[in-house]
């Protein structure tokens, strides 16, 4: 139904003088009444009033939209009236309305009102729109405008409508980041609001921590021009042979969307091509070494997060629910309720160091290498030795995390190097290399590698474990201000990452109070835009208030990229005053000793940390010296 079929020319007045709310509706009312749908005149008032009580309707800009559904009303009906003077109707902004409607609909199921509500709403948005109304010299004027702007809006629809069922998408894109949280989803946006700027169709995927979203069909791949990959991980491009294809970091796609879909459309762009399992990748494709070892490394935290998150959360609330009187030495099995949730924690995070080699083969070599990733994960972590072999008397000592790491490289290149050996032998056996060649022959020489290096590395990882067990207090400071510093340099790039990574392999290593600093470090950014917004609000421009004021809860949850927007647009004052107020942060949290077993979760696993006010505390105060700095630093937006 379309509003123009509510309205009739006499229940349209352009020229209203109203003193008040009351007399504005009364007004509205008579005029509902001359379309002939309303049976009992008080009655429909009644309910237009009694519905202003709930809530005003003035939506402000000027606007009031007050409504009924009752069952004296016979067909959904229309009024409008324009006050020049305005008329105070308790809008939400406190303005006065100018231009209101007046709903009627009849009670019944389908809430047809609230359908023309909608419609109507979203029209009133345009500012030029709710000019013409205003100044429309007749009702036939009047009446037209809404006609033009109902059939632009719907024309718009069937545009949109269309596009999404057409399967021609000029670009599409893949974006992912190694947490899969915000870097993903926000290169997404800004992929497609640049190409709809710039006159090109694009569609992107997003590999996010909940999986694939938006996936390409096979026919969208078969009409795109080019292909954009702004991702921090390995993905597959096994599909776009024979497409124009540009790879980038996701940072790229937030930061640089106009110029990747330019350079992606442009005659500098190569085309990418594989071959069964020989893949030839252009200039364009080729990424440097430390690039590749960031990639393979982050694919393998990536896959590692789940299980360490979900178990450290459940190791800590075995922690909780614990009885540390009934045997000290049993802590966290006392009960049998604290028993369940250490026993479940227990399982999923003593395998993350397995899950982190192997996704890191894996990466290098696909999936031929996670097998051989695994098992040297898994002999990482149990430190066995040739020595061990024969004498059972030996005491194994895990080489941790630095050990699965060293698996998960070695692991990957051991069967790259087996691929290329077995490109010599005969196609007819193609179908057993990946069955039989590749796991048998990688995990033998993965086995023989871990147990020659596994001495030497658990010699390491114990030195390291007990040099920061033996720290004093002012070196613990200096290390949690380093960690808590680099969170905020590049927001979730590389050395955040870093410093990340190591707060979680440190984890393995039970050194829980490096993990508290990294995660405080990680939360002071966002919440100190969100803080600057709020106590100097002319250091922000007033188009960026609400998005400032999200980074409460963005922080709160430990979702650092929420300040991205911010650093980038002034990253001389922003980026130094947070690196500043995440190293205070983090300083402070090693002076109280602060411990976390969990990852991630921010202000949601508060129950799990230890000393969870102190915590809260050094979060604040490195919030506040950030926002301090940016304050001093920044100056005030001067708007037009």
């Amino acid at each position: 139904m379309k509003i123009t079929d509510l309205l009739c020319k006499a229940s349209i007045e352009l020229n209203a003088q109203v003193s008040d709310k009351n007399s504005a509706i009364d007004k509205l009312v008579e005029l509902m009444v001359t379309n002939g749908n309303i049976t009992n005149k008080e009655e429909y008032k009644r309910v237009v009033m009694e519905r202003e009580k709930e809530g005003t309707t003035g939506i402000g800009e000027g606007i009031a939209i007050p409504h009924g559904k009752s069952n004296v009303v016979l067909k959904p009906g229309l009024a409008a009236m324009v006050v020049p003077n305005g008329v105070e109707f308790n809008s939400l902004d406190g303005k006065p309305a100018k231009l209101l409607f007046l709903i009627a609909a009849p009670d019944t199921k389908d809430n047809v009102h609230l359908e023309v509500l909608s419609r109507l709403s979203t029209l009133l948005m345009d500012t030029k729109f709710r000019e013409n109304l205003l100044n429309a010299k007749s009702v036939e004027e009047f009446i037209s405008y809404i006609d033009k702007a109902e059939k632009s809006k719907v024309q718009q629809e069937d545009k949109v409508h269309e596009e999404k069922n057409n399967n021609s998408y000029e670009i599409l894109a893949i974006t992912a980041c190694p947490t899969g949280i915000a870097h993903t989803y926000m290169a997404a946006e800004a992929l497609e609001k640049m190409g709809e700027e710039l006159g090109h169709k694009v569609k992107v995927e997003t590999h996010g921590q909940s999986g694939v979203k938006n996936k390409f069909t096979s026919e969208e791949i078969k009409n795109a021009k080019a292909v954009i990959i702004a991702a921090d991980t390995k993905v597959d491009l096994s599909r776009f042979d024979g497409k124009k294809l540009v790879k980038a970091k996701v940072a790229d796609g937030i930061n640089k969307p106009k110029e990747l879909i330019e350079h992606v459309l442009s005659d500098n762009a190569k085309v990418y091509h594989t071959t069964g399992a020989k893949k030839q990748e252009d200039d364009n494709v080729k990424e440097g070494i430390g690039t590749q070892i960031y990639k393979h490394l982050m694919n393998g935290v990536t896959h590692m997060l789940p299980f360490v998150v979900g178990g450290g959360i459940l190791i800590a609330i075995a922690f909780l629910l614990d009885d540390y009187t009934i045997d000290p030495s049993n802590f966290g099995m006392n009960t049998p309720l604290a028993a369940f949730f250490k026993t479940v924690g227990g399982a999923a995070f003593n395998v993350m160091l397995y899950i982190l080699a192997g996704y890191i083969a894996m990466s290098i070599a696909d999936r031929p290498g996670l097998a051989v990733g695994f098992v040297g994960g898994i002999l990482a972590v149990q430190g066995t030795t040739f020595a061990s072999l024969g004498d059972s008397s030996i005491v194994l000592v895990s080489s941790g995390f630095l050990g699965a790491l060293i698996a998960g490289f070695v692991g990957g290149y051991i069967v790259l190097l087996l691929k290329k050996l077995c490109s010599y032998l005969p196609d007819s056996i193609e179908g057993i290399k990946t069955i039989l060649l590749y796991p048998v022959f990688g995990i033998f020489l993965i086995g023989l590698f871990m147990l020659a290096i596994n001495p030497y590395v658990a010699s390491i990882n114990t030195a390291i474990n007990d040099y920061l067990s033996s720290m004093s207090s002012a070196n613990k400071i200096l290390l949690g201000a380093l960690l808590g510093g680099m969170m905020a340099v590049d927001l979730g790039g590389p050395i955040n990452k870093a410093a990340y990574t190591f707060g979680t392999g440190m984890l393995a290593s039970g050194q829980y109070e490096i993990m508290a600093a990294v995660m405080a470090g990680g939360m002071v950014p966002p919440l100190a835009i969100a803080f600057l917004a709020t106590a100097f609000p002319r250091k922000i421009p007033k188009k960026d208030k609400q998005a400032a004021y999200v980074n409460y809860i963005m922080g709160l949850s430990f979702i650092s990229e929420g300040a991205i927007p911010f650093a980038s647009a002034d990253p001389l004052r922003t980026i130094p005053a947070f690196i500043v107020g995440s190293a205070v942060t983090g300083a402070l949290s090693m002076f109280f000793n602060c411990t976390l077993m969990a990852p991630h979760g921010g202000i949601f696993v508060i129950a799990t940390i230890g000393h969870p006010l102190k915590y809260l505390l050094a979060i604040i105060v490195g919030a506040i010296v950030s926002a301090a700095i940016m304050a001093k630093l920044k100056k005030n937006v001067v708007e037009k």
